[in-house]
């Protein structure tokens, strides 16, 4: 294993000065840390991936072979969209919309470049700026709730919910998904630290004050399943029984802080009404459930779709189903090809579960994250979540680092070791 210490830094990145390495590095913490500022549009998030694309592109960037089918996808479902979007462009954001989705599109592809070089250390100040960003995020939705800045309650919370620096309580709960998980790791995997605890409840406490139902089942079911792959990719018995261990321990300080703030009656009730599974916009002909079906029966008789933004004009909301979006805003074109996405990353993602890389750990959060998200598309649009594109970049980037370090790995033992070369 003699390679292990140069991998994550391939010809390009060994190549680059000190000094621009750590501006690299610096602007993919910004990335991810900016990623948690959305209320308003454009984002800083936008700003800064831009700022970073620009210096990036300046100081070298390679587009790589397995890149080539996301680009395709992402061009046809844009391609979709801009279709659809022809004989409403004169209706209100629709063009903003189309825009918008194109710039997802160009940051899955350079966040995906940025990851697939010095991969071990980007991604390490990704982790980094997405708990930072997570944690601010969080904090802000926590004092809203508490109205703990007085005359910002408004601001911070929306229908008596925690959304933070988010428009939606449910994007903020999104979000912190998977800075959750990247934290989870830390307490289960390394020295138990009392910061690293304080940083999942606060995470924790404000994806509980979100009263996302979608969120708490999403951490919930990525949590199990990434500390399930970090039992199984683990390497020793002593590393396998320290994650269970601490699990377990982790587990229960969560239910005691559920249990805690569940005895405020005011959390209590509100908690109550969001958990119920018997929500009126979810039930009847016309609810969320009966809008997909209707919806898909649609889509069937609309190659070019409705056009994006216009579900709510032939319906009483929107779709809240990423898929059935794809199909009613960009026709068949964008909706075959947005599902071809998810599913062609899905299946590529559990064949790299199992494949051994100094990145292993953040690869088995990010996938657990990305495909609790996935699913969650089935009941809630993310189409312009901006978090969802970064995990998708970051996965296919991580796809082609594989690639590269088990092409280095061959060429190293087969490489003769005795001196005698």
């Amino acid at each position: 294993m003699a390679y292990a210490a140069t991998v994550g830094a391939f010809p390009s990145s060994v190549a680059a000065p000190a000094r621009l390495l750590a501006l690299q590095r610096a602007l993919v913490w910004l990335v991810g840390a900016s990623g948690a500022i959305v209320f308003i549009e454009p984002s800083p998030y936008e700003f800064v991936t831009l700022v970073a694309a620009i210096i990036f592109f300046a100081t070298g960037l390679r587009l790589r072979l397995v890149f080539i089918p996301l680009l395709l996808l992402l061009f046809l479902i844009n391609l979709g969209y801009s279709i659809g979007a022809i004989p409403v462009l004169d209706k209100p954001q629709v063009a903003n919309w189309v825009i918008t989705s194109w710039y997802m599109a160009m940051t899955v592809v350079f966040v995906a470049m940025v990851c697939s070089e010095d991969t071990s250390a980007r991604l390490g100040m990704l982790r980094q700026g997405l708990i930072a960003g997570a944690l601010v995020a969080a904090a802000a939705g926590i004092a809203g709730y508490f109205n703990v800045v007085p005359g910002q309650h408004d601001l911070l919370t929306l229908y008596g919910r925690a959304r933070g620096t988010f428009k939606d309580p449910n994007v903020l709960a999104a979000f912190l998904v998977l800075p959750a998980l990247f934290v989870l790791q830390s307490v289960v995997s390394n020295r138990l630290r009392l910061r690293s605890m304080i940083a999942l409840s606060i995470i924790m406490l404000a994806i509980l004050l979100a009263f996302s139902r979608a969120a708490w089942g999403g951490v919930a079911i990525t949590s199990a399943f990434m500390l399930g792959l970090m039992v199984l990719t683990s390497q020793s018995r002593a590393q396998r029984s320290r994650i269970i261990v601490m699990s377990v321990i982790a587990i229960a300080a969560v239910v005691m802080l559920v249990s805690v703030l569940l005895s405020v009656d005011s959390v209590s009730e509100l908690f109550k009404q969001r958990a119920s599974l018997d929500q009126s916009y979810d039930e009847g002909r016309f609810g969320r459930f009966g809008r997909h079906i209707l919806g898909a029966d649609m889509a069937l008789d609309l190659p070019f779709g409705i056009g994006p933004l216009q579900f709510h004009r032939y319906f009483p909301e929107d779709t809240h189903n990423s898929y059935l979006n794809a199909f009613m805003s960009g026709g068949w074109l964008a909706g075959v090809c947005y599902a071809a996405l998810m599913f062609i990353t899905v299946i590529i993602g559990f064949r790299h579960v199992f494949v051994r890389v100094p990145w292993q750990q953040t690869y088995l959060a990010i996938f657990a994250a990305f495909l609790g998200t996935v699913g969650e598309g089935f009941i809630i649009d993310t189409d312009h979540w901006r978090h969802f594109w970064m995990m998708i970049g970051a996965m296919w980037g991580m796809f082609a680092a594989a690639q590269s370090y088990r092409a280095t790995a061959d060429q190293t033992r087969m490489s003769p070791h005795d001196g005698t070369a």
